[in-house]
């Protein structure tokens, strides 16, 4: 009979000779889109007004924006590791921000530690059940994840609006909003949130054996579940970490900026989307690069905040974010084929 340990030695004889080739892919993309973000923050600093895109205002108000980015673009790096996707990541957003606004209307008047803590509890549970409901569906009823999760996707926006009526909830207690505007070392406090997820989910990918049972399920499921992984319930738990992350950016979102925007995040899957392919994450899965990602979002918050400070119409960005998609995915069919 196979033991645990019998299991992750054969994972590891597998991929014994890719690993190393493909860490050092992702290495080397991850800096090479770091480059591309030095370039980019020069060109909109000498093209802007005064230089204003470099002022430490513009710079703060970035690295807010980034902190949301990030969680989303993780959980789906952890997704498309293992071969699957999620285009439900700004319903999931939405739909936890106004679970933990329900939460906070009720706390007027509460001590602050209960004003942030409750809420938060609610977002991230809400989220989990929203990537539970994702992962069911993607591995028990063998629905394709683009599939299940566009419908989940209308499903979330729809169930937001109905508990809102259409309208967003705003009036949060100051406690809430304070958070949001706190600051360490000059740096928003949300930023150090996102960039902690980053950093742990780099660890479980690189140091755990929940990793790397992540990248040789995306590598090749069947053979996966042949050497005894069980790969439906590890599906589902992926689905359910990066539903959680995305509860935790709903409440990131409420603290930000002290109201829901269920009218907005209608490209967040894509943006995350983006910023994982073009940081060195397969497509087609088993290749992941979490500091490819964060310089990827940290590219596209470039692109859009630069964009708005040189006054270009809000519909531009939307072709922009298109644009680098369709290269990264073009980028990525090459270096899977040139790897074939």
């Amino acid at each position: 009979m196979t033991t645990e340990a019998q299991i992750d030695e054969q994972i590891r004889d597998e991929q014994a000779i890719t690993q190393s080739g493909l860490r050092r892919l992702a290495t080397g993309n991850a800096a090479y889109i770091f480059v591309i973000d030095l370039v980019l923050i020069l060109c909109f600093t000498l093209l802007s007004r005064n230089h204003v895109f470099f002022s430490w205002l513009n710079a703060t108000s970035m690295m807010s924006a980034i902190a949301e980015a990030l969680l989303l673009a993780a959980g789906l790096t952890m997704m498309l590791s293992a071969g699957m996707f999620d285009l439900s990541l700004g319903a999931n957003l939405i739909q936890s921000s106004v679970c933990g606004a329900l939460v906070v209307r009720q706390l007027h008047g509460a001590p602050s530690l209960w004003v942030v803590l409750l809420p938060l509890l609610a977002c991230v549970a809400a989220g989990l059940v929203f990537g539970l409901v994702n992962g069911v569906i993607i591995a028990y009823l063998r629905v394709n994840s683009l599939i299940a999760t566009l419908g989940t996707l209308g499903i979330g926006t729809g169930f937001a609006f109905v508990i809102t009526h259409g309208s967003d909830f705003a009036e949060f207690p100051p406690a809430l909003e304070s958070f949001g505007a706190t600051v360490w070392f000059h740096i928003p406090v949300v930023t150090f949130v996102g960039l902690a997820g980053c950093l742990v989910l780099w660890a479980v990918l690189r140091y755990t054996r929940y990793g790397l049972r992540t990248l040789t399920i995306g590598s090749n499921a069947a053979a996966a579940e042949r050497n005894g992984l069980q790969v439906r319930p590890h599906l589902v738990s992926l689905a359910v970490l990066t539903g959680g992350l995305a509860g935790l950016s709903g409440f990131l979102d409420l603290g930000l900026f002290g109201a829901t925007n269920t009218g907005g995040h209608t490209l967040d899957a894509l943006t995350a989307l983006t910023a994982a392919v073009i940081g060195g994450t397969s497509l087609s899965g088993g290749r992941a690069s979490m500091f490819g990602t964060v310089w990827g979002t940290v590219l596209g918050i470039l692109l859009l905040n630069g964009l708005v400070v040189l006054d270009v119409q809000s519909f531009y960005q939307q072709v922009a974010t298109g644009v680098i998609l369709i290269v990264a995915v073009a980028v990525d069919g090459m270096r899977y084929r040139r790897r074939e």
